[in-house]
């Protein structure tokens, strides 16, 4: 069996490395000039450095297998530095624990990040009788009304906002949050939801995976590669090489065609045409829209309703000895409502030992930008936002200090929005494809734009890609870089 995938970010590498590992034969067509998507290490100021994604949830299992699986295990890195903030109400707040997404087990969790006013109507929620949820609620929404807004504004929203830069007041609690959500279909209030999700964890040993073989487990619940997590793909792409794939960059997919008799036919920008028995498309909803338009109509229907945030990413290089004092900690998050520039900062030479060894004179920090159809801010150019950044830094910190290197990184309609709704118009995008022999669909625009919930999708379209499209071995399956499984 021949399979195109269409994507080279995180989805499509490791849709086509399992592949490889099943003996498949696989071409992978991406439409930029690299591969890895989201996941990018550049540099500043001479320093390796992470704009995209830095870290992966470390009590998921498939990130940390596909990074052993091409040889990465040893490079696995937890953060050196714990203790993320809320900067809210004119200081940073060390950040709460004992909840669930901002969704606290008690009220006094959240002490110090909400007013005592907003405290006691937090508690009050264990007093109200049950809510019912129907198919969906929006978070905040669903939050607001059992707990009071100021919980919602303060800590769910900025949360919510770290992972898709999107509105808590619109996106969908059944499928950001889904054992929140099951959790509350069946407690008498959102504090015992809480409670018992926590519970579960802890139950289940939610605790991170060690960093490799035979090493201790990372003390945070994250981790992420020396060197930055950008190395993954780099290091997928060139397993998938070595294990005989025919990787192609630059090369946009723009014509997607059934052929027979059983096949498909993938045109390419230059007026290039790949054919195969088999289709992944791991390509945001827009893209993956377009290709679909012909032949599976209702599912490109379904894929343009999704809609997505753009961000910018301003990383920032410093002098140690002109700064007054090092950050302490990991960084901090800025909830929407206190009407700030930056939505996020992350202080990397502190958080990431790895980071802080490239240079010890040097210490870099990198400020996200970006929050959904907040488009005016991203209209402004590269210095504007570095002056935001700068000045928001000043405030929140008392930074004085100018940088000795800037970067800009811009991600147009980088997150999606998993607005309510959402599991069910992923359920009919699926079956839309699903009716039509070897053609799936996986990324983060369906089920988690974490990196696992990414990897996750992808095993579960190439498992149902070889179950209704059997493979055929290939000579020396299993015996090249790409053999090693993953995930499970």
């Amino acid at each position: 069996m021949h399979t195109i995938v269409i994507g080279g970010g995180i989805s499509g590498l490791a849709a086509a490395h399992r592949l490889l590992t099943a003996g498949v034969r696989v071409t992978l067509v991406e439409a930029s000039a690299r591969f890895g998507g989201k996941l990018w290490s550049g540099e500043i100021a001479g320093l390796r450095t992470d704009f995209g994604a830095e870290s992966m949830l470390a009590r998921r299992p498939e990130g940390l297998d596909l990074a052993r699986a091409v040889g990465l295990g040893g490079e696995l890195a937890a953060p050196s530095a714990a203790g993320a903030a809320v900067w809210t109400r004119g200081a940073l707040r060390p950040m709460p624990r004992g909840h669930v997404m901002g969704v606290p087990g008690t009220a006094a969790a959240l002490a110090g990040v909400v007013s005592d006013a907003g405290l006691a109507r937090i508690a009050r929620d264990a007093e109200l009788p049950p809510t019912e949820l129907g198919e969906d609620q929006a978070i905040g929404r669903y939050v607001a009304a059992r707990m009071g807004e100021e919980v919602v504004d303060r800590l769910v929203e900025p949360l919510l906002g770290g992972v898709y830069a999107g509105d808590a007041y619109r996106i969908s609690m059944r499928s950001a949050v889904p054992d929140l959500w099951e959790a509350a279909r069946r407690e008498p209030s959102l504090l015992a939801a809480s409670r018992t999700v926590q519970e579960r964890a802890a139950g289940r040993g939610d605790a991170p995976a060690p960093a490799a073989a035979g090493s201790a487990a990372p003390a945070a619940p994250f981790t992420g590669l020396a060197g930055g997590l950008g190395r993954l793909p780099e290091a997928v792409a060139a397993a998938c090489r070595a294990g005989g794939a025919t990787l192609i960059a630059a090369a946009p997919a723009t014509g997607l065609r059934r052929s027979e008799p059983l096949g498909w036919t993938v045109t390419l920008a230059d007026g290039r045409e790949v054919h195969a028995g088999a289709v992944l498309l791991a390509v945001p909803a827009g893209p993956a829209a377009t290709l679909l338009a012909g032949v599976a109509p209702a599912a490109a229907r379904e894929l343009r309703t999704v809609e997505y945030a753009s961000m910018a990413l301003v990383g920032m290089a410093f002098r140690r000895a002109d700064l007054a004092r090092l950050p302490r900690g990991s960084g901090f998050l800025v909830p929407a409502v206190d009407g700030r520039t930056v939505k996020a900062v992350t202080f990397s030479s502190g958080k990431w030992g790895w980071a802080a060894a490239q240079d010890p004179e040097l210490f870099v920090m990198r400020a996200s930008i970006g929050r959904f159809r907040d488009t005016a801010v991203l209209e402004r150019e590269d210095a504007d936002l570095v002056k935001a950044a700068l000045g928001d830094l000043r405030d929140a910190i008392g930074l004085t200090a100018e940088p000795v290197d800037t970067v800009v990184i811009r991600w147009p309609e980088g997150l999606p929005q998993y607005t309510v709704g959402h599991h069910a118009r992923v359920a009919r995008i699926r079956a839309g494809v699903a009716a039509l022999p070897g053609l799936r669909v996986c990324g983060a625009a369906f089920g988690g734009v974490g990196i696992p919930a990414c990897l996750a999708d992808a095993q579960r379209a190439v498992h149902e890609l070889l179950s209704t499209v059997p493979p055929v071995a290939a000579p020396g399956r299993g015996g090249g870089a790409a053999g090693a499984e993953w995930g499970s």
